[in-house]
């Protein structure tokens, strides 16, 4: 985790400065970052320091434009190539917020529900990924419009979703794949808006040849 050192609007935008714990700090300029699971660009460090640059849109969109200092934030570094990969692939482009709902405690876990839009909830699927605040979990339960996750010990004690509680909005990013499956299923729109096609369908793939 690291610690929030300001957030300082400019225009719609506004650039936030995060302290970096030591396995961040080899960071340089143009290096991406993720922040509560938004994929941010370091666009200065002065020491511990590394400020960036945050558009009004990701303040739309996550719960960034709410951070205030001292507050502490996950942060990961972007995957190299070739790196052993545990988890799934989080893009650091978060779709929406959701709402902490409940927080059931159990020996040796933590059951934590949320509360999201009906288009979030459709992007997701028990036991198939999501990223709350950037941490890659596993949906366990799922209804229209909330989902469950596990939190083993060691996820609460390294990570913000320790320190939360019912209320406490965070950053929700679905499963890439799932939200491309959804696309590809869906009927696309001409410039003009206008609906076109069914969409890739079974009946679709059979009259291209697929059988």
């Amino acid at each position: 985790m690291g610690v929030t050192k300001g957030l300082a609007r400019a225009g719609r935008g506004g650039r936030l400065q995060i302290e970096l714990p030591q396995f961040a700090r080899e960071l340089k300029n143009g290096d991406s970052l993720s922040v509560e699971g938004v994929c941010l660009t370091v666009v200065d460090i002065k020491g511990d320091v590394a400020g960036f640059d945050v558009s009004h849109e990701t303040l739309k969109r996550s719960t960034l434009g709410e951070l205030r200092p001292g507050d502490k934030v996950n942060l990961e570094m972007a995957l190299a190539v070739g790196d052993r990969l545990g988890g799934h692939f989080v893009q650091g482009h978060v779709d929406g917020t959701g709402t902490i709902d409940k927080i059931e405690s159990h020996p040796g876990e933590c059951t934590m529900w949320f509360s999201v839009d009906t288009k979030l909830a459709q992007n997701m699927i028990e036991k198939g990924s999501v990223a709350v605040d950037g941490i890659s979990l596993t949906v366990v339960d799922l209804t229209s419009r909330r989902f469950s996750v596990a939190l083993i010990p060691y996820t609460l004690e390294v990570t913000t979703l320790g320190l939360k509680k019912a209320g406490d909005r965070v950053n929700i990013e679905a499963d890439m794949l799932g939200k491309w499956i959804k696309k590809l299923q869906s009927p696309w729109e001409t410039p003009q808006g206008e609906a076109q096609g069914e969409g890739l369908t079974i009946e679709t793939l059979k009259a291209k040849g697929f059988e």
